[in-house]
């Protein structure tokens, strides 16, 4: 290795340059507000994490746009999604920071913030764009407010993102050449379909002779088995199916529906097991988003009441309506509709079984 110049810490980080960059409002114009410079610190912490989040999906993305994935690069995939989950939790954890400071903390400075929004963090707007939250897929205030509180300059990297092909539409390819489930004369889907009726009638049998239920309990829970039966019946019919992505009650293809629900069924087989992993990690990324804005939520309803945000937004009310509505991955959370218990999910053919383990009969003597 070549000799180079000693590298000082400090300037190996810049810290001159970040630590010079907290410059309150409130200081401007005379009248310092001490919390002023722990919001503004939180806030930049958000941002450098939200770098290295759009760095980690960025690779993501690269590794999953190969028409073939190999093995070795689905581990890549999953470590970089961990990576991901684990500084969401960071950012989870920051909100207990920012609820020390208080209501009248917060009045000290906030209208020196008008009109300035968290609505206007191109970054994380860049991420919801990367797991594949598209305009479609908003509310249309969000959209109102892009067009408005966004720099022109922002709109068109935003605009360039979304047009991108989303890591949501990435899995979904994947999903769909995968292998798994087709394999000559043995028809699983078939197989699947007598051990879910099964499973349906065990059900009705255990509802039907529960003595403690009374006659309207007794309606309801068998109703609520026939829209099971529905569920199940609507993933494995192509035209039913295409009625509900019409509808928007799921996003993904129903080949790639299918290609999931098997890895769930068979996730203990090797060959299974790191797509199952990418799979449960990408449910995990949108459970934590989704846990990040419903605290950040309820801090500003802590903190703000029902006050409007400082970017004109409805503030708490704004920020609840879009902690169920922006998640990319809601098809995975509900794959576990189709799921059956273990002892009644169809034996797979040795040939099956031997594509999908690792054969150590092979090796006996």
């Amino acid at each position: 290795m070549k000799i180079q110049s000693p590298v000082y810490y400090g300037d190996y980080l810049q810290l001159p340059k970040i630590l010079s960059a907290q410059v309150t409002e409130s200081g401007k114009h005379g009248k310092p507000a001490h919390d002023e410079t722990l919001f503004i610190i939180i806030h930049q912490t958000y941002e450098l994490w939200f770098k290295q989040i759009l760095h980690e999906l960025d690779s993501v993305r690269v590794s999953l746009q190969q028409p073939f994935v190999p093995s070795t690069e689905l581990s890549v995939v999953q470590s970089r999604l961990e990576r991901v989950t684990a500084i969401q939790q960071i950012l989870i954890d920051q909100i207990t920071v920012m609820e020390t400071m208080t209501t009248l903390d917060f009045m000290e400075f906030r209208d020196y913030l008008v009109p300035a929004s968290g609505f206007q963090s191109l970054q994380f707007r860049l991420i919801e764009a990367t797991l594949g939250i598209k305009p479609e897929h908003r509310m249309e205030v969000e959209k109102q407010f892009f067009t408005s509180r966004l720099k022109a300059e922002d709109r068109a990297t935003l605009e360039a993102t979304e047009a991108r092909v989303s890591i949501f539409e990435l899995i979904q390819a994947w999903l769909e050449r995968m292998p798994f489930s087709h394999f000559g004369d043995f028809n699983f889907w078939g197989e699947y379909s007598r051990a879910v009726e099964k499973m349906l009638a065990q059900d009705r049998e255990i509802i039907s002779t529960n003595p403690i239920l009374d006659e309207r309990t007794l309606t309801i829970e068998l109703k609520n088995l026939d829209l099971s039966r529905e569920s199940f019946n609507t993933l494995l019919d192509a035209t039913r199916f295409a009625e509900w992505k019409t509808s928007g009650k799921v996003r993904l293809s129903q080949s790639a529906h299918l290609s999931a629900v098997f890895i769930y069924l068979y996730r203990d087989y090797p060959a299974l097991q790191m797509p199952f992993r990418i799979l449960n990690s990408l449910v995990e990324v949108d459970e934590k988003f989704t846990t990040w804005r419903y605290r950040h939520a309820i801090m500003v309803q802590r903190i703000l009441g029902t006050k409007i945000g400082t970017g004109g937004s409805s503030g708490h009310d704004y920020l609840k309506s879009t902690t169920e509505r922006n998640r990319a991955f809601v098809d995975f959370f509900n794959l576990a509709t189709f799921l059956i218990p273990k002892e009644m999910t169809p034996k797979l053919p040795k040939e099956i079984r031997d594509q999908l383990d690792i054969v150590y009969d092979n090796f006996r003597t």
